[in-house]
């Protein structure tokens, strides 16, 4: 079965442009994919893994949407995480993006993921305007906290979200297909 029509916007990157277009458009285009693979599913069908796996959908938003926070708001600016990740105990539970989101609703699951991912594109345009403004190449700049190997460059944190997206969408294609069917999203 494939999927009806969807809502969600989703553009095919550029076949040919410069370096930070093609990054933001990959980057871009999976969110699109995983907000489609959600998009009109109940809260039990978004909470439902596909063993042996324990991954769920609604696990996959949330991770997501922790996963924008934490690249571009904690580490390349050095802020502090956003609520909800400013209070976890990772120490006590390193899932926990995966484990709480089974108590909420695809409502607060989606609107969080749009909201990360709202402040992540603010971000990235804020950084994008100051380096032009200085002449600056935006790509090379470091992060402000370092991770466990030392500073990381924007331009890797832009490949390391393909990454992650792609690798992800790939998840939420079986997931969903298991689910209901529907293909081709």
């Amino acid at each position: 079965m494939t999927a009806t029509a969807s809502s969600i916007t989703r553009a095919e990157p550029p076949l040919a442009a410069d370096e930070v277009t093609t990054l933001r458009s990959f980057v871009d285009f999976y969110r699109a994919t995983i907000l489609r693979q959600c998009e009109g599913l109940t809260a039990e069908q978004l909470r439902t893994p596909l063993p042996p796996s324990t991954m769920t959908l609604a696990g996959l938003l949330k991770h997501l949407a922790y996963v924008e926070d934490v690249w571009l708001s904690v580490r390349l600016l050095g802020n502090e995480p956003a609520p909800p990740w400013d209070t976890v105990d990772w120490a006590a539970d390193g899932d926990w993006d995966w484990h709480s989101a089974l108590t909420e609703s695809p409502q607060e699951l989606t609107a969080r993921f749009v909201d990360a991912v709202a402040a992540s594109d603010r971000i990235l345009d804020e950084v994008l305007r100051e380096a032009a403004e200085r002449g600056e190449p935006a790509l090379d700049r470091l992060t402000a906290r370092p991770g466990h190997h030392g500073p990381t460059s924007l331009r890797w944190i832009l490949v390391h979200l393909v990454e992650e997206y792609s690798r992800h969408a790939g998840h939420a294609d079986l997931l969903r297909e298991a689910l209901d069917g529907a293909t081709d999203l």
